[in-house]
């Protein structure tokens, strides 16, 4: 009988796994706790800014009392910063929140929801969850997103297409969209449909790279930017995040979220971590000399990464289907944790987020050993 409860679009998801956890694997393992390096989640090796920490401290003397539902203080602070009104913001339980509110306010059954081949696994689940149909676009040769041929998969969809999402820089693989690039994309999309600007690791772009996306959703009604405290703001265990959007577009978030959705002690810490600019300088440093000491191994091993925007690097393994699987129990066994990526349909590669230099150091040695056989 219980085979038969719950819907069948819901049977059919995969849930979500994240990075394992430290303590799992010193358990399955026999290892010491203290002598485990995780590379796994994406999150920042400095971990919480001490602002954040000491925020958070004074607002658990008021936890007897549910938090601001709206959030007032911390769209203020990020309202005078981006330049847009406190009603364009909506406050996610991490970004993730954000994804998912945005799938389950445009799009049901018999909807279409397009997004790129190797891109964030949260994509199809939020889709799957809402019983559209997901329309996975092929990358790029380089592993990035194809705006081109996701347009097109659009505009094939006519009516039907309600949602794109897009990641800017792309998780798992790293890649970047130039603003050009997102712009010409922006000014084709037909406008019923509701693209979602993915920037969880938005943080780490160099000056460079950077670009308005504020701007973009003052343009564009039909846009929602999602960004995250979770990487460069080290608050990936508080769960926060946030949308932006027209009125029209948070409004229907807003009808859909959970009432209470991100708890006071989040709130506290993300107001000062969003302005502890030190902290955050510090963290693009250390990831930028990390991302360098990285790759610098891996030109030496021979070993084929691609370029990343974010704060982690992709990285071939091997030539077989089970190359990163082979590669990451090895790395398991030796007490360090990365990200296998074959249920992005990348069997051959790791994903190593960069951490402290000798994190790094630690994942470059067992890995070069793994290499010699030893």
């Amino acid at each position: 009988m219980t085979s038969k409860i719950g819907l069948k679009h819901i049977h059919a998801i995969a849930p979500y796994v994240g990075g394992r956890p430290i303590s799992e694997v010193a358990r399955e393992y026999g290892l010491d706790e203290n002598k485990i390096v995780k590379l796994a989640s994406n999150e920042n090796p400095l971990g919480m800014p001490k602002s954040a920490q000491d925020a958070m401290l004074k607002a658990a003397s008021d936890l007897g009392r549910y938090p601001d539902s709206n959030g007032f203080e911390l769209k203020n602070v990020l309202s005078s910063s981006l330049g847009v009104p406190p009603d364009w913001i909506t406050l996610g339980n991490g970004s993730n929140d954000i994804l998912e509110l945005a799938a389950r306010a445009v799009a049901q059954a018999g909807d279409e929801v397009i997004f790129s081949k190797h891109a964030f696994a949260v994509y199809p689940l939020a889709t799957q969850a809402v019983g559209a149909k997901a329309v996975e676009v092929l990358a790029t040769s380089s592993y990035g997103h194809d705006l081109p041929a996701m347009l097109a998969a659009v505009k094939s969809a006519g009516d039907k297409a309600k949602l794109v999402f897009v990641a800017n820089p792309n998780n798992p693989t790293g890649s970047y969209l130039t603003a050009k690039e997102i712009e010409d994309f922006l000014v084709a999309l037909p406008s019923h449909v509701v693209v979602v600007l993915d920037e969880a690791y938005n943080e780490y772009l160099t000056p460079e790279q950077r670009y308005d996306a504020i701007a973009w959703v003052k343009r564009f009604p039909n846009m929602i930017l999602s960004r995250s405290f979770s990487k460069a703001y080290g608050l990936a265990g508080l769960r926060i995040g946030y949308g932006v959007a027209q009125p029209h577009l948070t409004d229907l978030l807003n009808r859909i979220r959970q009432p209470f959705n991100v708890n006071s002690l989040a709130q506290a810490a993300a107001i000062a971590a969003f302005q502890d600019k030190a902290f955050l300088q510090k963290g693009f440093e250390l990831n930028c000399a990390g991302y360098q000491q990285l790759t610098k191994a891996f030109d030496q091993l021979g070993l084929r990464y691609l370029p990343s925007a974010g704060n982690f690097v992709l990285v071939k393994v091997g030539d077989d289907d089970q190359a990163g699987a082979r590669m990451n129990l090895a790395l398991l066994k030796r007490g360090i944790i990365v990200r296998p990526v074959g249920n992005y349909g990348l069997p051959q590669w790791l994903r190593i987020s960069i951490g402290l230099p000798q994190e790094n150091a630690a994942f470059i040695d067992a890995l070069k050993a793994i290499l010699a056989g030893e």
